[in-house]
C-alpha cells in the first residue's frame, strides 16, 4: 500500500526532471547559441591565442541550433490537416494496431537516436590528431537530422491518432487506446525483475507519462484553434484529458505494485531510485562533470527532447498567428516567463536533488568518487587511463567545460569498466552478478545505490529481463 505514494514521488520529480531539459530547448538553447555565434563572428577580436575556434560546448549547442532550425523548416512540408483526414477514415482495429506500432517505434528511435547524437556531438569535438580518422561530421549531422525529423513525425502522427480518439462521436477509439495501458499489466506484471531492470522500467515509465502530457497539449492546441479558442469547448476536451491521465496513472500504479510483490522489492528502493536521479542532477553541475543535466536526463530516460520540441513549435507556429506590435510584445514577455519558469524550476530542482543526496550519505561519492564510472568528477589515476587509451591530451581534457557533452563520459566510463577485475559489471544477467560477486569479495561490500549509479546508461529506452 505505500507503493503508489512512494512512486508518485518519484515520477514527480522525474516529470520535472523531463520538464526542466524541454524547457532548455527553447529558452536556454538560443541565448547559447547566439552566444557562440557572437564569439565566432568576433574571434579576430581575441587573436589566435586559444586552439579552439570554439569550446565544445559551444561547438554542440551550435549543431543543436541548426538541427532545430532545419528540422523545423522541413516539417512546414508535412501536412497536418490531411495527416488528420487520413486517420479519421482508417478503421477503429487498424488504428488500435497502429497506435501499438508507434508506441514501439518511439522507444526504438529514442534509443537510435541518442546514439546518432552522441557520434555527432563526439565527431564534432574530438581533437584531429590524424586526418580522415573517422566518417567525419557531415554525414553523421546529415543523419541526426534525418532522425530528429522523422521522430518529429512519429510523434505527429501519435498526436493525431489521439486527436482522432478525441473527436470520435462515440469514444470508442479512446477507450480502446486506453485499455491498451493495460495490456502493459499483463507484459511486465508476471516477469521476473530485479532493482536495476525495476529502475530502468521506473524511468521509462517517467519519460513515458510526460510524453503523454506534452501529446495531449497539442491536441488541446489542435482543437482550441479549430473552435476559434473558444474556452467552452476546453471544458468538453477536460473530462477526457482527465481520463487518459487517470489511465495511465492507475495502470503505473498496479504495475509498479504487483511486480514488486511479486519479487520481493520494498517500497523504499524508490526512494533510492529518486537520490540515483539527484545524484546525477548535482554530479553534472560540478565543474568537471562530463555531461550536462538535459543529456544526463535523456540518458537515464531515454527522453531526447529535440523531436518533441521541434513538432511543438511547428504545432504553434501554425496555431497561433502573430500580427501586430502588442502580438509581438505578448511573445516576448510569454519568453521571458518560459526563462523564469525555467530557472525556478532548476533552483528548486537542485535544492531537492541535494536534499535527496544527503538523505541517502552519497556527497562522499560526489566529492571523491571511486575508481568506478560515476557521473561525477572522475580520480586522477582513472582519468589519465582514460585520456591515454582514447588518445585525449591533458589539455583538452581541461579545456572541456561543464556541458561537456554525454559522449565525454561514454569515453571515459568503457574503459573504468574494463579495469575493475570483472568485464561484466552490473550489464550481465542477475546470474553471472552473483557469480562474479562470489569470485571478487570486494564487490559484496557494494551498497545498491552505488549499484544504480553505475548500471549501463545505454540500454534505458528498452527494459531488460533475465
Amino acid at each position: 500500500m505505500r507503493i503508489p505514494r512512494e512512486l508518485e514521488k518519484l515520477m514527480f520529480f522525474g516529470i520535472f526532471l523531463c520538464l526542466d531539459a524541454f524547457l532548455y530547448v527553447f529558452t536556454l538553447l538560443p541565448l547559447r547559441v547566439f552566444l557562440a555565434l557572437f564569439r565566432l563572428l568576433t574571434l579576430p577580436c581575441y587573436g589566435l591565442r586559444d586552439r579552439r575556434l570554439l569550446q565544445p560546448a559551444q561547438v554542440c549547442d551550435i549543431l543543436k541550433g541548426v538541427i532545430l532550425v532545419i528540422s523545423y523548416f522541413m516539417m512546414h512540408y508535412v501536412d497536418y490537416s490531411m495527416m488528420y483526414h487520413l486517420i479519421r477514415g482508417q478503421s477503429v482495429i487498424k488504428l488500435y494496431i497502429i497506435y501499438n506500432m508507434l508506441e514501439v517505434a518511439d522507444r526504438l528511435f529514442s534509443s537510435f537516436g541518442q546514439d546518432i547524437l552522441d557520434a555527432l556531438y563526439w565527431t564534432a569535438t574530438e581533437p584531429k590528431e590524424r586526418k580522415r580518422a573517422h566518417i567525419g561530421v557531415i554525414p553523421h549531422f546529415f543523419m541526426a537530422v534525418l532522425y530528429v525529423f522523422l521522430h518529429g513525425i512519429l510523434i505527429m502522427v501519435q498526436a493525431t491518432t489521439l486527436n482522432v480518439a478525441f473527436n470520435s462521436h462515440n469514444k470508442s477509439l479512446l477507450t480502446i487506446m486506453m485499455s491498451n495501458n493495460f495490456v502493459e499489466i499483463k507484459g511486465s506484471v508476471f516477469k521476473k525483475f530485479e532493482k536495476n531492470n525495476l529502475f530502468q522500467m521506473s524511468n521509462s515509465d517517467i519519460k513515458e507519462r510526460f510524453t503523454n502530457y506534452v501529446l495531449l497539449l497539442i491536441v488541446c492546441l489542435r482543437n482550441m484553434e479549430q473552435f476559434s479558442w473558444n474556452p467552452d469547448h476546453l471544458w468538453v476536451l477536460f473530462p477526457d484529458v482527465c481520463m487518459v491521465v487517470a489511465s495511465e496513472i492507475a495502470v503505473d500504479i498496479v504495475k509498479h505494485a504487483f511486480i514488486t510483490k511479486f519479487n520481493d522489492i520494498t517500497a523504499d528502493v524508490y526512494s533510492e531510485y529518486r537520490a540515483s536521479l539527484a545524484f546525477d542532477l548535482v554530479s553534472s553541475r560540478q565543474k568537471n562533470a562530463y555531461t550536462d543535466y538535459s543529456d544526463s536526463v535523456a540518458r537515464r530516460m531515454g527522453f531526447i527532447p529535440l523531436p518533441l520540441a521541434v513538432l511543438l513549435i511547428r504545432v504553434v507556429t501554425s496555431s497561433i498567428k502573430v500580427q501586430g506590435i502588442l502580438s509581438y510584445a505578448c511573445v516576448i514577455l510569454f519568453y521571458f516567463g518560459l526563462i523564469s519558469l525555467k530557472i525556478l524550476n532548476s533552483i528548486v530542482l537542485l535544492g531537492k536533488s541535494c536534499q535527496y543526496v544527503k538523505e541517502a550519505k552519497m556527497e562522499e561519492k560526489l566529492l571523491s568518487p571511486p575508481p568506478a564510472s560515476t557521473p561525477g568528477k572522475p580520480s586522477n589515476k582513472s582519468q589519465n587511463k582514460c585520456k591515454s587509451s582514447q588518445g585525449l591530451s591533458m589539455e583538452e581534457n581541461l579545456s572541456a567545460s561543464v556541458t561537456s557533452q554525454p559522449v565525454h563520459q561514454k569515453e571515459n566510463v568503457t574503459p573504468l569498466l574494463v579495469t575493475s577485475n570483472s568485464d561484466q559489471f552490473l550489464t550481465t544477467p542477475d546470474g553471472d552478478e552473483k557469480d562474479i560477486t562470489q569470485e571478487n569479495p570486494e564487490l559484496k561490500h557494494r551498497s545498491s545505490k552505488k549499484d544504480l549509479l553505475e548500471i549501463d546508461r545505454f540500454t534505458i529506452c528498452g527494459n531488460r529481463i533475465d
